[in-house]
């Protein structure tokens, strides 16, 4: 087993970690089974992140490279805002609408937003800080995700941050945020991967004070 290193994240790491997002988007396997732009998926999952906010991320080193990441944020509504305008002039540009796998996906997202599944209640001021993670094939379940999570919260605290909270479609993910203290604050059912999947999932928030 190799030596796993937890450190903050340089800009060395950026194409390392945006390969790992786009490798794991989908329940832990490539996001090619549902988006064909690379580009656009991996911004919207970690533009934010190591852009404006490089100080808040960590990532997970062994010997042969990056294998993990967590991507933070202090303040929630701050990534909402900085995310919306910028994809969507790229995915204009880029257009991902004539991309047949894309164009699939976001219809059915839109079918989501227009039947109230994106509705949930704005944790932002109890819990203000989020997170993004994920962990190479090969590497899960060697205690390398609660390590980033614990050299983030250790970083919050210090930042003097209240709280974070985070969303996940993963029920193993949700047994180890339970594991590490993580409360449920809210459950919704989502149905935009059932042309894949055959079947709805559910998205679980949840948060923690600090």
């Amino acid at each position: 087993m190799e030596e796993i290193v937890i450190r903050p994240y340089s800009e060395s790491d950026r194409q390392a970690v945006r390969q790992i997002a786009y490798d794991t988007a989908f329940f832990g396997d490539s996001a090619s089974v549902f988006f064909d732009d690379r580009e656009i998926l991996q911004d919207y999952l970690t533009a934010y992140f190591i852009d404006y906010e490089p100080q808040s991320c960590f990532v997970a080193e062994a010997d042969s490279g990056i294998v993990g990441y967590l991507m933070g944020a202090k303040d929630s509504r701050a990534r909402r805002r900085g995310l919306a305008s910028r994809l969507l002039f790229k995915a204009i540009r880029h257009n991902i609408i004539l991309r047949k796998k894309s164009a699939v996906f976001i219809f059915s997202c839109l079918k989501s937003f227009f039947k109230g599944e994106f509705r949930a209640p704005d944790f932002s001021c109890r819990y203000p800080a989020t997170l993004h993670i994920n962990i190479k094939p090969g590497f899960r379940n060697q205690g390398i995700g609660s390590r980033l999570i614990a050299a983030y919260l250790d970083y919050l605290k210090r930042e003097e941050i209240t709280g974070l909270h985070f969303a996940t479609l993963s029920e193993q993910a949700a047994r180890l945020y339970e594991r590490l203290g993580f409360s449920l604050l809210y459950k919704s059912c989502r149905s935009y991967f059932r042309p894949i999947l055959q079947r709805d999932i559910f998205c679980y928030v949840y948060g923690k004070k600090l």
